[in-house]
């Protein structure tokens, strides 16, 4: 399931968004400005953002401009949604770094396109982007896992379940995610295989990121599943 953050400051508005994204199976997140925006996106990255240009504050454009020049939000897909239909204003927000200009009023068919065509756009880009938390770098092009340890650069040894496992993690960090879950994403939804599979793997997985001293960045959170956390710690088991 994918996670869209809402960024409009017109209650009514946001809300009939969320209900229409959730109707067709994202999960919605609200924010009515710029500032709640940026803790959402600091807490957890969403798949996609709908800015809306006009927001108290900082606008949306400015916020797009500050999101594309961060390292950790720059590949970050954006929608901007504006009542301003005129073309310069459309180039002055693509400029911004939004992947796409939504002109109000619009079609619910027609936002859900839009979303849809941006999702897969940045997918292909997501799959084979290297990936980094806490120094544990994983590279789909090369299928490698390393960290600097001590001044040397180790690779850490994973089956290529475990790297399919690591490699949703590290892209959905800090959310937790319950088996049946991470049985969809990593094994696919055609696969028949027991909840607890998740645990042999993950048990792996944390075993073979210990001599990078990487262990506890996989944590069980009980009785929900499982998360990779961005602050290193001790392992809950």
């Amino acid at each position: 399931m994918s996670t869209v953050l809402v960024v409009e400051d017109e209650a009514a508005i946001g809300e009939l968004i969320a209900i229409n994204l959730r109707h067709a199976g994202f999960e919605v997140k609200l924010a009515a400005d710029a500032d709640i925006a940026q803790r959402e996106v600091d807490r957890e990255l969403p798949d996609l953002v709908l800015l809306d240009w006009m927001l108290p504050g900082q606008s949306g454009l400015q916020l797009a401009r500050r999101w594309r020049g961060d390292a950790r939000t720059r590949e970050l897909p954006l929608i901007m949604l504006t009542a301003r239909a005129e073309e310069a204003d459309k180039i002055t927000g693509l400029d911004a770094g939004a992947d796409d200009y939504l002109t109000k009023p619009f079609s619910t068919k027609e936002l859900l396109a839009r979303i849809r065509a941006v999702l897969r756009r940045k997918a292909p880009e997501a799959l084979d982007a290297a990936v980094e938390v806490q120094g544990l770098r994983l590279d789909p092009a090369t299928r490698r896992v390393t960290r600097r340890v001590e001044g040397e650069m180790r690779e850490v040894k994973v089956g290529p379940t475990e790297f399919r496992l690591l490699h949703f993690f590290m892209t959905h960090p800090e959310r937790v995610h319950s088996r049946a879950q991470l049985l969809d994403r990593v094994w696919g939804d055609h696969v028949f295989i027991e909840e607890r599979t998740v645990d042999v793997h993950v048990k792996r997985l944390r075993e073979a990121l210990g001599p990078v001293q990487c262990a506890g960045l996989v944590e069980t959170v009980r009785g929900a599943g499982y998360r990779l956390t961005q602050q290193l710690g001790s392992v809950a088991a």
